[in-house]
C-alpha cells in the first residue's frame, strides 16, 4: 500500500469528511514531507482561516488514536500527526500491526468476532469523543450507545475494545451466548487474569471490581465493554440486566450498547452512579451518521480489494458519478451499515446489473424482502429452502448440517447447497469438530421471525416445529435405549 492510499484509509477510519481527507492528502504528499498553511492556501485557493479550521477538525478526529494531539498546541501539532501516521504506515508495511487474535489482553472467546467487525471500520469518532468526555467529567458510570439493528453498535464496541484492549463481553443471541451466568463467568475471569487477583474464588463481580481498582496505576481507568444488552436472555425480576452492580468504585466505567426499547425493560438501576445515553437515532446525530455512512461507501469504493473493481464498473455502466453514487446510496441505506454490508457486495458481484440506482431497495428490511423475492422464496417449489432457514430460526443456536438433514428428512447435498446459497446471511463456525450454522445478524433473524405472521409461511413454521419436536423425541428415545 502506498502512502496516499494509506492516508485515505486512515481518513476513512477516523471519519474525515471529503474536504478534510483531500486536505490531509495534499498536506502530506509523502511520509517525509508536508505542506505549510501558505502552500495549502495556494493549492486550494482558499483563505488561511479555512485551512486552519480544516486542520483543527482533522486533529480532533485523530485525537482518539493519537492522544498527543490533545496535549500539543500550535505548529507542532501537525508534526505530531505526521509522526504518528508515519509510524502506523511502517507498521502496516512490515505487517507488524497487532492483531486482536494474537493479543492476549483481549479475551480469546471474542477475538475472531472483533477482527471480523473492525475490518472496514470507518468514522464514529463522535461516539468515542462523547465517551471520553463522559470519563473526564465523571468519576465512574454507565455509558450506553443506543441504536437500531445494523447501525454499527457491535462494531463500535469491537473497535473500542481493539484500540483500548478493554475487558469485554459480546452477547450473541443466535449463538446462545447471551445469558447472565456466561457473562459473569467470562468477566470475572478476565478481571482476575488482568489484575492478577488472588484468593477471590467465591467473590462476586462487585467485589472483584473493588479489588481490581486497588491495582490500578495513577490515572488508569477500568473500562468494561458490554455489547447487545437487548439480546440478553434473563428471567424477569428486580435485578439489573446481567446483574450489573448498582454501585461502582471510582475509576470504573461500563460502555454498553443496545437497541431502543421501552424504559420499563431497561433494568439498569444505580445508586450514586452517573448514567448517560447516546442514541444514534437522535436527529442531532443525522449529519455525523450520514458522514460516516458516506465515508464507509467511499472506503469500499476506493479501498476494498475484493469489491472496488466491481463497484466502479457498475457505476461506470450506470453513467453516474462516484459522488452521486455515494450520496444516493447513503440515503437509501437510512444510516444502516448492515444494509451496505449486503448491498455493496451484491452490486459488485453483478447481481443488480438489471437495476439502476433509483431501483435499489431502501432500508435494511426492504433489502431483505427484495432479496427474498429475487430468490423466488415465495414460490411453492422453494418451500424446502424456506424451511431450512426457518429451522435455524426455531432451533436458535448453531447446528450442523446433518441435524437439519435429520429434522427435515432431506438429501445432504440439497441441504448443503441451500446453506451455501444463503451463506452470506449465515454464521459458519466449527463446534466440537462439526461445521455449524446459525443466522448471522439479529436484523435478518427479525425479518425471518416476522414470517410467522404471514399467512403464506405460517404453515411452514408450524411444519418445521413439528419436525423439530419429532426429531428431539426420537433422539431422546434413542438415548434412553442406549
Amino acid at each position: 500500500m502506498n502512502w496516499q492510499d494509506f492516508l485515505n484509509q486512515e481518513a476513512g477510519k477516523q471519519g474525515l469528511s471529503t474536504q478534510e481527507t483531500e486536505s490531509l492528502l495534499k498536506a502530506l504528499p509523502h511520509e517525509n514531507a508536508q505542506l505549510n498553511k501558505t502552500q495549502l492556501c495556494e493549492e486550494f485557493q482558499i483563505e488561511e482561516s479555512t485551512v486552519t479550521s480544516r486542520l483543527q477538525k482533522i486533529y480532533k478526529k485523530f485525537e482518539n488514536v493519537c492522544p498527543e494531539l490533545r496535549e500539543k498546541d500550535g505548529a507542532g501539532k501537525f508534526e505530531k500527526l505526521r509522526t504518528y501516521l508515519k509510524k502506523q504506515y511502517h507498521k502496516t508495511q512490515s505487517n507488524d500491526i497487532k492483531n486482536p487474535i494474537t493479543d492476549k489482553s483481549i479475551s480469546p472467546e471474542f477475538t475472531s468476532l472483533i477482527t471480523e467487525k473492525i475490518q472496514s471500520f470507518c468514522g464514529r469518532g463522535f461516539v468515542f469523543d462523547a465517551f471520553e468526555n463522559f470519563i473526564r467529567t465523571n468519576s465512574k458510570g454507565y455509558f450506553t450507545v443506543i441504536g437500531d439493528a445494523g447501525m454499527g453498535k457491535s462494531t463500535i464496541a469491537a473497535k473500542y475494545v481493539s484500540e483500548n484492549k478493554a475487558i469485554c463481553y459480546f452477547n450473541v443471541l443466535v449463538d446462545g451466548r447471551n445469558r447472565p451466568e456466561l457473562f459473569l463467568e467470562s468477566i470475572c475471569k478476565q478481571l482476575i487474569d488482568r489484575y492478577q487477583l488472588a484468593n477471590v474464588e467465591k467473590a462476586d463481580l462487585s467485589t472483584l471490581l473493588v479489588k481490581a481498582t486497588e491495582n490500578l496505576s495513577n490515572n488508569e481507568k477500568l473500562i468494561i465493554v458490554l455489547d447487545a444488552l437487548d439480546e440478553v436472555d434473563q428471567e424477569p425480576g428486580a435485578e439489573n440486566i446481567l446483574y450489573l452492580p448498582k454501585t461502582l468504585p471510582d475509576n470504573v466505567y461500563f460502555f454498553l450498547t443496545r437497541r431502543r426499547y421501552e424504559p420499563s425493560k431497561k433494568r439498569l438501576y444505580t445508586e450514586g452512579v452517573k448514567q448517560e445515553e447516546l442514541d444514534l437515532t437522535d436527529k442531532k446525530y443525522d449529519e455525523e451518521n450520514r458522514n460516516d455512512i458516506q465515508k464507509y461507501i467511499r472506503f469500499c469504493l476506493e479501498n476494498d480489494p475484493e469489491h472496488k473493481a466491481g463497484l466502479q464498473n457498475w457505476i461506470k455502466s450506470q453513467n453516474i458519478t462516484r459522488d452521486a453514487f455515494v450520496q444516493q446510496l447513503a440515503e437509501k441505506s437510512e444510516n444502516n451499515f448492515m444494509y451496505l454490508r449486503y448491498v455493496l457486495p451484491t452490486i459488485a458481484k453483478g447481481k443488480y446489473d438489471d437495476l439502476n440506482l433509483n431501483q435499489l431497495p431502501e432500508g435494511l428490511q426492504n433489502y431483505y424482502q427484495t432479496h427474498w423475492e429475487r430468490m423466488k422464496m415465495n414460490d411453492s417449489s422453494k418451500q424446502m429452502k424456506v424451511m431450512i432457514l426457518f429451522t435455524l430460526v426455531e432451533i436458535g443456536t448453531p447446528i450442523p448440517c446433518n441435524m437439519i438433514i435429520d429434522i427435515l428428512n432431506q438429501d445432504e447435498c440439497d441441504v448443503q447447497n441451500i446453506l451455501d446459497e444463503w451463506i452470506e446471511y449465515l454464521r459458519k463456525q466449527t463446534i466440537d469438530e462439526d461445521t455449524c450454522y446459525s443466522i448471522y445478524h439479529a436484523s435478518f433473524l427479525d425479518f425471518l421471525t416476522a414470517k410467522r405472521e404471514v399467512k403464506r409461511t405460517r404453515k411452514l413454521f408450524e411444519d418445521v416445529n413439528k419436525r423439530i419436536a419429532n426429531y428431539l423425541e426420537q433422539d431422546e428415545d434413542e438415548n434412553e435405549t442406549n
